[in-house]
């Protein structure tokens, strides 16, 4: 055979041309394919059998280029054509331009591809290969009010999990947004930093529970290991060994001795306590995830978690969620009575006198000593014992941060919560107070994408949006957002009334005095609780509402009460800098200068900045207006100047100066338009 020829012969019958575009035609869809295929739930085998049936239809095409011409009477034989009607040449001119166009496509798919799609490449190559994401299990039950103890089911495996140091494993609040069984592994994964997930389904009937689980490599979509239990209610704890240690040993991760021992504990030996602390633990979850309906869950929490505790009193994990919950009602709820605290303090001293290395014993003793008395150091002293048994806890690094944050300390504050963003990269929390922080900072910019991002991470993300639109208010000075974000929630719903106080401020902002009265007098919340955890009541507002509506009789009688409810208060609470602020504005009220400066100055040395520098800044702006309505303007303006010279860009900013009506008696004073002024031109120089 004359090689020379044949390939002469090639060329001529565009054998050559046709090979190149049909490779090229296959590297084009087969990137499509692959980059398409996960927005549409197609499983990772559609390319490779793509690329198969590729590989196997070549030779054809190759040989249908040899045997086959295109003419213009249509498709001939090549045998079929005379010489001078063959028409290769020009055909091959119109390959040459498929060829290009087709190697154009694959080449823009190949760059959108590697800078677009894969811009993060890099941090997902950076993947640990111990890293795990327990998905939420799904119900199987015929009884669908047994949802809870499925979810108490992958609740007590991940945490199990969460104990062991050499894996990573992400928090319950970014796992908790997808399905069972989503259609895409590789995206959950890609999102939540992880290599692999758990998956799994419960069915619960009869004192029987059968839980199938499954252990799926993201990035193949193979099985690293499943098994199937079949057990009595009462040993769903062997269950939860079992599933821990299987995929630590699947996961080649190293258990310590000690962590073996945790994972082989048996909480409680009474199966109805356990119940009810899964119960307990399913309010207490809706209410860690909503600050709204911490009033409606939290009570209901409290009830069964002490249930459990009466069947079980050695039930130390009952303990510690008791703990928890009545420390969210102290903070969250507005509820500052001492009982809370007394009872949170009892129930976490109970649990670590069971169980002293207790981890989530440490944890609530920290939020204890953090919310109920400010003791920043107790509180880091017991998150780091906590951590001990608790190295994948986002809580731990949450708490971490916004205690650096109230200590002033800025930079470990930011650090912090990016920290726990790593175990908890699907959370709304953490960005939600990182955003907090950057707009303390006067870093709004920054605020706004924070903010978007919590948003973003919420099914539910009214009150991400509310705060995404209050940071447009502090920034600007633009109320449209907070309008709509407001607009858009439901009457009846829990949300609503909670955002009260943000109803409030923007009658009050937009100086329709009227409306800001009528938020007041239909709240279902008798205190309100604003951005940085200052704490009045609603009727002090309203009565505000009322002097500026020029009905001073009404305001009056609610100065009144408001005193005498205080001074009843102040009696159990004799700490609190709320009660002695509510009293400082009730006693400028009804005319009494004196009290009202006295009072002021409690709230003044229980609350300063140097203790608390997030609340702090807040007691000031109301110290303030309480100057301003006593008619000291000097000392008000003081006030002011002192904020502007320390990070308090959450309550006092240019644009909210301008903004709030209740600076008007200032609006002419040169000094007061000096320091708007200056603060704005400072802001400006502030780096993003």
């Amino acid at each position: 055979m004359n090689i020379a020829a044949w390939i002469t012969e090639l060329r001529r019958r565009n054998v050559l041309r046709a090979a190149v575009l049909y490779a090229g035609a296959l590297w084009a869809l087969a990137q499509g394919i692959s980059q398409l295929g996960p927005s549409v739930g197609a499983p990772d085998w559609v390319t490779r059998w793509f690329l198969v049936a590729a590989c196997i239809g070549f030779p054809f095409w190759l040989a249908f280029a040899w045997f086959y011409e295109f003419t213009p009477s249509g498709l001939k034989r090549e045998s079929e054509i005379a010489p001078g009607d063959s028409i290769a040449h020009s055909t091959g001119r119109k390959l040459d331009f498929w060829i290009i166009g087709v190697l154009t496509v694959a080449v823009v798919l190949l760059l959108t591809d590697r800078f677009v799609l894969h811009k993060d490449s890099g941090k997902l190559a950076m993947t640990p290969a111990k890293s795990i994401a327990v998905l939420p299990f799904e119900n199987l039950s015929d009884d669908k009010g047994n949802a809870y103890f499925a979810s108490g089911m992958q609740d007590e495996i991940l945490t199990r999990l969460a104990g062991i140091r050499d894996l990573k494993v992400i928090s319950r609040t970014s796992t908790e947004q997808y399905a069972s069984r989503p259609p895409n592994l590789k995206i959950v994964a890609e999102q939540l930093g992880v290599a692999t997930v758990l998956e799994g389904s419960v069915q619960k009937a009869d004192g029987k529970v059968r839980i199938d689980l499954q252990l799926i490599d993201a990035q193949s979509d193979s099985h690293l290991w499943a098994q199937n239990y079949d057990r009595d209610l009462k040993d769903v704890f062997a269950v939860q060994s079992d599933v821990a240690e299987k995929v630590a040993d699947a996961l080649k991760a190293q258990l310590l001795p000690a962590e073996s021992a945790r994972l082989a504990s048996v909480p409680t030996q009474d199966p109805e306590a356990y119940d009810l602390y899964l119960r307990a633990g399913n309010h207490a979850n809706r209410a860690f995830d909503q600050d709204a309906v911490v009033l409606v869950e939290m009570p209901q929490a409290i009830v069964l978690y002490q249930q459990a505790l009466e069947r079980d009193p050695h039930f130390a994990l009952a303990a510690c969620g008791l703990a928890q919950a009545q420390l969210y009602m102290y903070w969250y709820a507005s509820d500052h009575r001492a009982a809370h605290l007394a009872a949170a303090k009892t129930a976490a001293e109970q649990a670590l006198a069971l169980q002293p290395n207790l981890g989530e014993g440490h944890l609530a003793l920290a939020v204890y000593y953090y919310w109920g008395h400010r003791d920043y150091a107790q509180a880091l002293q017991q998150l780091d014992l906590a951590r001990r048994t608790l190295p994948n806890n986002a809580d731990i690094e949450f708490f971490v941060a916004s205690i650096a944050r109230r200590q002033g300390h800025w930079d470990d504050a930011i650090a912090s919560y990016q920290r726990a963003m790593v175990l908890g990269p699907r959370s709304s929390q953490s960005p939600g107070q990182l955003g907090q922080t950057y707009q303390v900072l006067r870093r709004y910019a920054l605020a706004e994408q924070e903010y978007a991002k919590a948003a973003a991470l919420t099914e539910d993300a009214s009150d991400e949006r509310v705060r995404y639109a209050l940071n447009d208010v502090i920034w600007k000075g633009n109320l449209t957002p907070l309008r709509s974000a407001l607009g858009a929630l439901l009457p009846d719903s829990d949300g609503y009334a909670g955002n009260a106080i943000n109803f409030y401020h923007l009658g009050w902002w937009s100086r329709d005095y009227q409306a800001a009265a009528e938020t007041s007098e239909t709240s279902t919340v008798e205190d309100w609780i604003d951005r940085s955890n200052v704490i009045l009541p609603a009727h002090l507002y309203l009565a505000w509402a009322y002097e500026a509506l020029g009905e001073r009789a009404k305001a009056t009688a609610l100065y009144t009460s408001l005193k005498d409810q205080a001074q009843t208060t102040q009696a159990a609470q004799p700490d609190d800098p709320n009660v002695h602020l509510t009293l400082a504005f009730a006693d400028a009220g009804l005319g009494l200068k004196q009290d009202a400066v006295r009072e002021g100055q409690k709230v003044a040395a229980l609350a300063p900045v140097s203790v608390d520098a997030l609340s702090g800044p807040d007691y000031l702006v109301f110290l303030a207006q309480l100057d301003m309505r006593l008619g000291d303007d000097n000392s008000a303006l003081d006030l002011l100047d002192q904020l502007s010279a320390i990070p308090a860009g959450h309550v006092a900013s240019p644009a909210l100066l301008k903004l709030d009506p209740v600076w008007d008696p200032l609006r002419k004073d040169p000094r007061f338009q000096k320091l708007i002024a200056d603060d704005a031109a400072a802001q400006a120089k502030i780096t993003p």
